[in-house]
């Protein structure tokens, strides 16, 4: 069950739970992830999964979770004889935090407008007044 907001601000939270917060990461995602940042060179799927100690499909699975989040990037390697094979590698730092600093920008306009709203509807309810929206 979801925690309310009250108590996950008052639970301590560490680094990869904003991760989990507010991308939906798992600790595989986040293992991933961090192989893939200390790894001096991009690495295929197999060479992650290898790492994280885990099947291939279960790597891919992450690695891709972190592709549709922004934190991973793909880039097509050719074979000379032909065919192709792809390696991934981290999006920097600077860029995923700029990015989770604007989700939370608008996670709290919009929440800001939330308030606004059951401020007004249930202010007019205490006076005797209705609103229907």
């Amino acid at each position: 069950m979801v925690n309310s907001m009250t108590e996950q601000l008052q639970q301590e939270m560490v680094c990869e739970g904003l991760l989990e917060c507010l991308h939906g990461h798992t600790q595989l995602d986040t293992a991933c992830y961090r192989v893939l940042v200390e790894s001096d060179e991009p690495l295929t799927i197999d060479e992650v999964a290898d790492r994280v100690d885990r099947e291939r499909s279960t790597a891919y699975r992450s690695i891709q979770r972190l592709l549709q989040s922004g934190f991973v990037q793909k880039e097509q390697v050719n074979y000379e004889q032909g065919g192709y094979y792809h390696v991934y590698f981290s999006t920097p730092a600077a860029q995923i935090a700029r990015d989770m600093q604007r989700t939370v920008n608008d996670w709290y306009a919009k929440m800001d407008r939330l308030i606004q709203v059951f401020e007004e509807q249930y202010e007019h309810a205490s006076n005797g007044t209705t609103t229907v929206e």
